[in-house]
């Protein structure tokens, strides 16, 4: 008896159930590039409205789209080790309690947004959670083994947003922050595919490792980490950060090539997810770096770093 009581405790449905809908974890990295993307656009200080009220938006319509996710997914999930736990596919949450909660904080964030923001932050983050939540989840997933990259479109959109939320506008500053996370997307997630292979491929989920085999994946995570590496030195090319931006840049870039050079040596089992944990670091690390470097660091023209003469 005591212990059927226990259990019983134990299926109900709490707060954390929700909260594991949204994809925390993702959903702070997104809110940490959006906040750093709204320091960028701004001389000072950003005013309190847009911090606090843009972000929340933001972060609301990012976990509607994770929501609908584990909606989608939902089979899949309680097939895969990694996400066996996840409470609509284990039946913890119904799938119409699920579709009720997505909707619910989604229009919630739009309006904030609306209301708040501005029309275009709302529009692109709106666009940012169908193209996750629909394009990527409901058929590129299933449809290519390019999904990673071109569906990283809608996950490098939050420092895009965050530039928005500021200005009010769409320029090739706010454009290179994305282009950032749009370039570190494929090396970061075909690291985890190579750990997850067998698991992916017992779904029928064509991610590349499972269609083109592992050695011409580690070949393509080689290949995005330079074109990545090089894209990160953008922002010091066009002044958009200096000489302590381009410094943390080639370091952790540096750390990323060695780890995609371990990767496609291959003589360690380890590295496919050691190179996965590293990359989300990496990011981090960059955009905070990107962030310090914005509010201490005066510019010193490219051509002076370089000793070419004005």
């Amino acid at each position: 008896m005591a212990e059927a009581s226990m259990n019983a405790v134990d299926d109900k449905i709490g707060w954390r159930d929700y909260y594991e809908l949204t994809k925390p974890n993702v959903v702070l990295l997104m809110i940490l590039t959006s906040v750093i993307g709204m320091f960028m656009a701004s001389p000072g200080m950003v005013a309190w409205q847009t911090l606090v009220l843009g972000n929340l938006g933001i972060a609301l319509c990012a976990g509607s789209a994770a929501a609908v996710n584990h909606l989608v997914d939902r089979r899949i999930d309680i097939v895969m080790a990694r996400t066996r736990k996840r409470p609509v596919a284990t039946g913890k949450l119904s799938t119409m309690q699920a579709v009720i909660f997505a909707g619910t904080i989604g229009i919630a964030g739009m309006a904030i947004l609306l209301v708040f923001i501005n029309p275009l932050t709302a529009w692109l983050t709106l666009g940012g959670l169908l193209g996750y939540a629909v394009v990527y989840t409901l058929f590129l997933k299933r449809a290519t083994p390019q999904n990673i990259v071109i569906g990283g479109l809608a996950g490098a959109i939050p420092p895009l947003i965050g530039w928005t939320a500021v200005t009010n506008q769409v320029d090739g500053n706010g454009l290179l922050l994305a282009l950032i996370i749009f370039a570190w997307t494929p090396p970061h997630f075909w690291a985890l595919a190579i750990h997850r292979k067998e698991e992916y491929a017992k779904v029928d989920i064509p991610m590349l490792p499972v269609t083109h085999g592992e050695r011409y994946t580690r070949l393509h995570i080689l290949f995005y980490t330079i074109i990545m590496i090089a894209v990160t030195l953008l922002p010091f090319a066009t002044k958009l950060s200096g000489w302590l931006y381009l410094l943390g840049a080639l370091v952790l870039g540096g750390g990323f090539l060695y780890w995609a050079i371990v990767l496609m040596i291959d003589k360690n089992p380890k590295a496919p997810m050691a190179t996965f944990k590293y990359s989300i670091i990496y990011l981090m690390a960059l955009y905070l770096i990107m962030l310090v470097d914005h509010w201490t660091i005066p510019k010193i023209p490219a051509n002076v770093i370089i000793g070419i003469p004005i």
